[in-house]
């Protein structure tokens, strides 16, 4: 029964895409802000499910190697189940749910069940591994065509109803699914209809995802360069004339961070700058929060300063969070920004700015260097004999308004928000930084340098840190773990750039000694990528 509007008890089957995260449909993100439940395949990026709401139950179907899988049949009697009791259910999968996805048995499931349900499509691995890898799918002089092809046929076909003379006859580009383990039957098939044996051939694992990687052959090589470079799925293997030589890159893996997995531990923000940049310079960012943010313990301080506003000449904003916390507390007691009145407005860093401009609002005052020390700097000449109301977290340095009162400034501090230490990492990501698997750790502030140190201990060694301060820098020196990388602009930006100019340097330095891991790179990530 298709959904003609939303409601309880539904089921959205939704197509994640390939795997940037940035490539789900707009639709596809509407459909996961309404989930109680997502029920979502490995194969679908799980930065995807920040975008349910935070009491959404989110379950992972299993991943080859990794045991657990549910049937098919199970997965249908799930989303039934489900929606069922009344729940909003999203079946977010890999791609495109009518792509090799098996939505038709879900579907029909559904239907037996007169659930309701929409189908929202998603960008299917076949049309973005081209644009992402370095070739074009269709060409006027060389394909005309495209063609999808499943190298995983059902079990119960007894002769395959693949028409491999068709396929090899086919005026265009062939891009073969699930292929890696069949590949030298398929390829071995199209050979003997008469493919040439020279056709060009790219294996791209793992495409649009920060760690792709392809490799390129011929179709006559196909299955022993499969072997050799041990490359196992997800793969997508591309056949035809449009395939060029894997060396040239793309503009995708030539990003300056490509590659790279960097953990961001900044407290959790869906709209977080610092995972913005890394991932726009081609990192694969991970995340883990070293703080939890959350109200103050006692709202009662927090109220009265709001209905004394008019005593105060400036607010001044240490975060981004204290500006969302301070109005939507402001908002939340039947006020508008006319509470404001004449009172200006001075912002730590960039950041901080850019919230207040959520709130239509303009600061006064914004350092050059995003620390408490260079705010104090701007403000002094400007704080004696004024009244200023300090926004900030239930704890942190006391220097701002140390600084402020000995420039003659009135200083009223109150509390907008909790800052705790995270009681434990996940799980994953503890085991990828045991592991190894973590090229760089972001440290923003001492408070989160602190809480790192005791979430993970000697395993921060195994990764570099880079840190936005000197005043972080030194916190994580006198704890034992000294960073590689320190920003020279206070900045989120210059944090970035820190790790950029760090991680090229090295890059340099290995391509001028000859290293062997730059020649085992393809070897390397085929055989250990997950």
């Amino acid at each position: 029964m298709p959904l003609e509007a939303p409601s309880r008890g539904c089921v959205y089957l939704v197509g994640a895409g390939p795997g940037d995260p940035g490539l789900i449909t707009m639709r596809g993100v509407e459909c996961l802000r309404r989930a109680d439940l997502v029920l979502y395949d490995y194969l679908a990026n799980p930065r995807l499910l920040d975008h349910a709401p935070a009491g959404a139950e989110r379950v992972c179907l299993g991943r080859h190697g990794g045991g657990g899988i549910l049937s098919q049949a199970e997965i249908n009697a799930w989303l039934v189940r489900a929606a069922s009791a009344g729940q909003v259910v999203v079946r977010l999968k890999g791609g495109d749910p009518a792509v090799f996805g098996r939505a038709s048995e879900e579907v029909a499931a559904l239907d037996a069940a007169g659930i309701r349900y929409e189908i929202v499509p998603g960008i299917t691995a076949a049309l973005a591994v081209g644009s992402y890898a370095g070739f074009h799918l269709t060409d006027r002089g060389q394909a005309s065509a495209v063609a999808l092809v499943t190298g995983h046929e059902s079990s119960q076909e007894e002769h395959s109803p693949l028409d491999y003379q068709a396929l090899a006859a086919f005026p265009g580009t062939l891009l073969f699914y699930m292929g890696v383990t069949s590949a030298a039957e398929w390829s071995a098939a199209l050979l003997a209809a008469g493919k040439p044996s020279a056709t060009p051939v790219a294996i791209v694992r793992r495409a649009t995802w920060p760690d792709q990687r392809s490799l390129n052959c011929t179709l006559a090589t196909l299955a022993d360069t499969i072997a050799a470079h041990h490359i196992r799925p997800p793969a997508l293997i591309a056949v035809g004339e449009v395939v060029p030589d894997a060396a040239a890159g793309s503009w995708f893996t030539h990003r300056p961070l490509f590659g790279t997995r960097v953990l961001v531990t900044r407290a959790a923000d869906p709209a977080d700058e610092l995972v913005e940049r890394l991932e726009a310079l081609g990192a694969g960012v991970l995340l883990q929060p070293a703080l939890v943010l959350g109200p103050p313990a006692d709202f009662q301080p927090l109220d009265q300063v709001l209905g004394r506003l008019a005593e105060f000449d400036w607010l001044v904003f240490s975060s981004a969070q204290g500006v969302r916390s301070y109005f939507d507390r402001l908002l939340s007691q039947s006020a508008d920004l006319r509470a404001l009145g004449p009172v200006k407005l001075a912002a730590i860093g960039p950041g901080t700015a850019r919230a207040l401009a959520q709130y239509y609002l303009r600061a006064d005052v914004v350092p050059a260097e995003f620390r408490a020390e260079a705010l104090a700097s701007v403000l002094a000449p400007l704080a004696a004999g004024k009244r200023l109301l300090l926004i900030r977290a239930s704890r942190g340095r006391e220097v701002l308004a140390d600084m402020l009162r000995a420039a003659g400034g009135l200083v009223t501090q109150v509390v907008a928000y909790s800052s705790q230490d995270t009681a434990a990492p996940a799980a994953e990501i503890a085991a990828e930084l045991a592991a190894g698997r973590i090229d760089w750790i972001t440290v923003t502030s001492s408070a989160i340098a602190r809480s790192l140190v005791r979430l993970f201990g000697s395993d921060l060694a195994k990764s570099k840190l880079a840190t936005i301060s000197p005043l972080t820098s030194g916190v994580l020196r006198e704890l034992g773990y000294p960073p590689a990388a320190e920003a020279k602009v206070y900045t989120l930006e210059g944090l970035v750039d820190a790790v950029r100019i760090s991680r090229q340097s090295a890059v340099g330095t290995l391509r001028e000694a000859g290293d062997w891991r730059l020649e085992d790179a393809g070897t390397r990530q085929f055989g250990n990528a997950p």
